[in-house]
C-alpha cells in the first residue's frame, strides 16, 4: 500500500472517528488526539528551511554555467516562471470565487484574525532582500531565504570549482532533508488522523463540502490553465493547430496524471517532442529543466489552498500578501520540484511566509494525491508547450504542418 493510500485512510479514519465522537468529544479529541497532529506539523516546521535553502541553491547550480544557457536557457527560465506566476494569480482567482475554507474552523481559530495594514510595495520589494540570511532563517522570512538561497547557488555557480565543497555540502544536506521528510511522510497518515479527528468532532459533517470545493477548484483552475494559457499560445504563435498539439502529447499527459510524476513522464514526453519535429537539442535541455523547475499545476494549488487556510482562520490577506504568495510560489518552483510531497512541502513554505498556522493544511495532506494528479498533467503539458514555443522561436521560419 502505498503512502498516499495510507493518508487517505488516516483522513477517513479521523472523518469516522470525529463524527462518532460529536461534540461532546471534542475536549477529548483535542486533548489526546490533537497531539499527534501538532508533532507531525512541529516535525515539518523543523525541515522547512534546511530543506528549502539546499533543495534552491541546488536548483539554481544545476542550470549549469549561465554562459552557457545562452538564450535557449533563458527564453525557458522566462516562460516557466511567468506561467507559474500566472499559474498561482489563477488558484488565488478560483480560491476567492468559490471560498472553500468559509464556514469551517480549526482547533484555535475561534476568534477571527484580522490581516494587518499592507505595507507600501516598495516596502515589500525591500524587504525582500535580507540584511542577515541568519536572522531571516530564525524568524523564518522564506521571500528573504529565497533569495539569500538564489544569490548563493548562483555564486557558487560563477565561482566553479573551488567552490566544489560548499556545493557537496549543500548537495548532502539537500540529501539528508529529503530523507528526514520521507522518514515524516511515513507517520503522515497518523498526523492527519490527528489533525483532522478534532476538527470533524468540532464541525461535523459539514467539514466535507470545504474538501469538494477545493478539489473542484483545482481540477477546474488546472484544466482552463492548459486550455486558455497554454491552449491560447499555441493558437496564437504556434504553427500546428491546438487539437492536434493536444492529441500528440496525450500520451505524456496521460501518464502524468496516473503516475503523478514530471520525472518518471519525461521519456514519453521526450518521444512527444519528436513527434512534434521539435529540434533535440531544444528537447533535451527544455523537457528535463521544466521536470526540475516548472510547478505551474502545483502553483496554482497553492494558490487554492494558501487561500482555503486563510478563510478557515478567518484572515482577510493583504494586497502584499497576495503578491508574497506569488513571488514565494514562484521563485519557490526552481528547487522544490524534485522533493518527495513536494506539493504539500512548498504549501507549509507558502503558509509560513505569509503568517498563517500550518495545521490548516492537515486537510489538504489527506486528498493530496486526488489533487496531484491534475496538477502533475499541467505541469508536463507546461514542459511540452514550452519546448515546443522555445524551438519555435529558434527556428524562426514556418515549420510544416502536421497532419
Amino acid at each position: 500500500m502505498n503512502l498516499s493510500t495510507k493518508i487517505l485512510i488516516g483522513l477517513g479514519l479521523g472523518v469516522i472517528v470525529g463524527l462518532n465522537m460529536g461534540a461532546e468529544g471534542v475536549n477529548f479529541a483535542k486533548l489526546w488526539i490533537a497531539p499527534l497532529g501538532a508533532i507531525f506539523m512541529n516535525m515539518i516546521r523543523m525541515v522547512i528551511i534546511p530543506l528549502v535553502v539546499s533543495s534552491l541553491i541546488l536548483g539554481v547550480c544545476g542550470l549549469g554555467d549561465i554562459s552557457k544557457i545562452g538564450r535557449i536557457g533563458g527564453k525557458t527560465i522566462a516562460f516557466y516562471l511567468s506561467t507559474t506566476a500566472f499559474a498561482i494569480i489563477l488558484g488565488l482567482l478560483f480560491g476567492t470565487i468559490l471560498e472553500p475554507g468559509a464556514g469551517l474552523s480549526m482547533p484555535g481559530a475561534d476568534v477571527k484574525t484580522a490581516a494587518k495594514a499592507a505595507p507600501p510595495l516598495m516596502q515589500v520589494i525591500v524587504g525582500i532582500f535580507p540584511t542577515n540570511p541568519l536572522d531571516a532563517m530564525l524568524k523564518a522570512n522564506m521571500l528573504q531565504i529565497i533569495v539569500f538561497s538564489l544569490f548563493m547557488g548562483t555564486g557558487i555557480m560563477a565561482v566553479g570549482e573551488r567552490a566544489d565543497t560548499l556545493l557537496k555540502f549543500f548537495d548532502g544536506l539537500a540529501e539528508v532533508s529529503y530523507k528526514i521528510v520521507g522518514f515524516i511522510m511515513q507517520i503522515a497518515p497518523i498526523g492527519v488522523f490527528g489533525l483532522i479527528t478534532p476538527v470533524v468532532a468540532a464541525n461535523g459533517p459539514s467539514v466535507l463540502l470545504p474538501l469538494l470545493k477545493v478539489v473542484l477548484a483545482v481540477y477546474v483552475g488546472c484544466f482552463l490553465h492548459a486550455t486558455l494559457v497554454y491552449g491560447g499560445l499555441i493558437q496564437f504563435f504556434g504553427k500546428i493547430s491546438v487539437g492536434k498539439f493536444f492529441k500528440t502529447i496525450f500520451p505524456a499527459q496521460l501518464i502524468s496524471f496516473t503516475s503523478c510524476s514530471s520525472g518518471g513522464t519525461l521519456p514519453v514526453s521526450m518521444n512527444c517532442a519528436k513527434e512534434l519535429n521539435i529540434n533535440k537539442e531544444v528537447s533535451s535541455f527544455v523537457l528535463p529543466l521544466g521536470a526540475t523547475i516548472n510547478m505551474d499545476g502545483t502553483a496554482l494549488y497553492q494558490g487554492v489552498c494558501a487561500l482555503f487556510v486563510a478563510q478557515i482562520y478567518g484572515v482577510d490577506l493583504t494586497m502584499g500578501q497576495y503578491m508574497t504568495i506569488i513571488i514565494t510560489g514562484t521563485l519557490a518552483s526552481i528547487g522544490t520540484a524534485g522533493v518527495p510531497g513536494a506539493g504539500f512541502i512548498m504549501l507549509t513554505m507558502i503558509l509560513t511566509a505569509i503568517g498563517l498556522p500550518l495545521e490548516g493544511s492537515a486537510l489538504i495532506a489527506g486528498i493530496d494525491r486526488i489533487l496531484d494528479m491534475p496538477r502533475t498533467c499541467v505541469n508536463v503539458t507546461g514542459d511540452l508547450t514550452a519546448c515546443y514555443m522555445i524551438h519555435q522561436s529558434e527556428e524562426g521560419k514556418k515549420e510544416e504542418p502536421l497532419y
